[in-house]
């Protein structure tokens, strides 16, 4: 079947009350900044199309968007989006804007597979024209794009980058109305996003990939030792030969690895005895950290005795080092 229409359980039977190409996403407050359900976002952005006039377009006359929402596509998904069309024709409209820069052209806002099918096929795309603005058309993108189900928390991430990016206002109001979430998971979505592009381009998309396990990945990978083995990882075949969300799982197993089995550090112990036999020392080396154990009835006494002389015994040492040229 064709596309559904991700709204139609949402639309009233009841005219909006103005058709005027503006959207109530002012931001009034924390708690006003979140919407609060998937059908609630879906309506929003379906009264941009209700009551406006649907016109056929060459699809060679519109552009994508200026900020990317989806990395790659699901070719089934896609496939059979055209069949339907193809079959039917299409059943809802895309949204698309003047373009901003380029006159005669149009910019699409939401409804970017439509408009591939059309071109796909040779036939115009059925679709609402409204002159909006760069922040009403990423309101209007990622409300609709929030209400898709396939769209996977690395794509909505990147989607959060590119809006932030762009610096539109200081408190992120616009990337939170568009993808109605709050400030912590916002926080977390730019995290993933600023992992090396190397890294997040080679993973890609990972549809069935949650918030959780991707900011558990950026976490790891926090530590530079661990992105260091991740980048190398990505060339082996071990990587490679995998796809969807399979790379990010092996990645995620090997970081993982990596880090509990690091190179293991040859650890060397001795020990020392006084004459008197007052004090016995346990020493340990593992070539980075050097461990000192006092026993018996005087360590408290000689460990207290050794603090206070720490300056002295440590300038004692390097006046050694420099006699000795090291």
């Amino acid at each position: 079947m064709a596309r559904k229409n991700p709204f139609a359980n949402v639309m009233s039977d009841t005219p909006a009350a103005n058709d005027q190409a503006v959207l109530d996403y002012t931001i009034k407050g924390a708690s006003k900044s979140i919407l609060n359900s998937i059908d609630e976002m879906a309506a929003r952005a379906d009264r941009l199309l209700e009551g406006e006039t649907v016109v056929e377009l060459d699809p060679d006359l519109i552009d994508a968007s200026f900020v990317r929402d989806r990395i790659g596509d699901d070719e089934q998904e896609f496939e059979e989006l055209l069949s339907a069309i193809r079959e039917r024709g299409q059943d809802s409209p895309i949204l698309v804007r003047p373009h901003p820069k380029d006159s005669g052209r149009y910019m699409v806002v939401f409804g970017h597979r439509r408009l591939r099918a059309a071109r796909t096929l040779g036939i115009r795309v059925r679709a609402v024209v409204k002159d909006l603005k760069d922040s009403d058309h990423l309101v209007a993108q990622g409300q609709e794009n929030s209400a898709r189900a396939n769209l996977s928390f690395f794509e909505k991430a990147m989607f959060a980058s590119e809006i932030a990016r762009l610096h539109f206002d200081g408190d992120n109001a616009i990337v939170l109305s568009a993808l109605s979430v709050d400030r912590a998971t916002l926080s977390k979505m730019l995290a993933v996003a600023s992992m090396p592009r190397e890294l997040l381009d080679a993973v890609g998309a990972a549809k069935g990939i949650g918030r959780d396990r991707w900011y558990e990945l950026k976490t790891l990978l926090d530590r530079p030792a661990n992105l260091e083995k991740a980048l190398a990882f990505l060339k082996t075949e071990e990587f490679t030969t995998k796809a969807g969300d399979d790379r990010f799982n092996v990645l995620l197993v090997h970081v993982k690895a990596s880090g509990r089995s690091g190179p293991s550090r040859q650890v060397r112990a001795s020990k020392w005895i006084s004459e008197d036999r007052a004090v016995a020392v346990d020493l340990k080396s593992d070539g980075r950290i050097f461990t000192l154990a006092l026993k018996a009835k005087d360590a408290v006494g000689f460990g207290d005795f050794l603090s206070e002389n720490l300056t002295d015994l440590y300038k004692a040492y390097r006046g050694r080092n420099i006699q000795q040229g090291e």
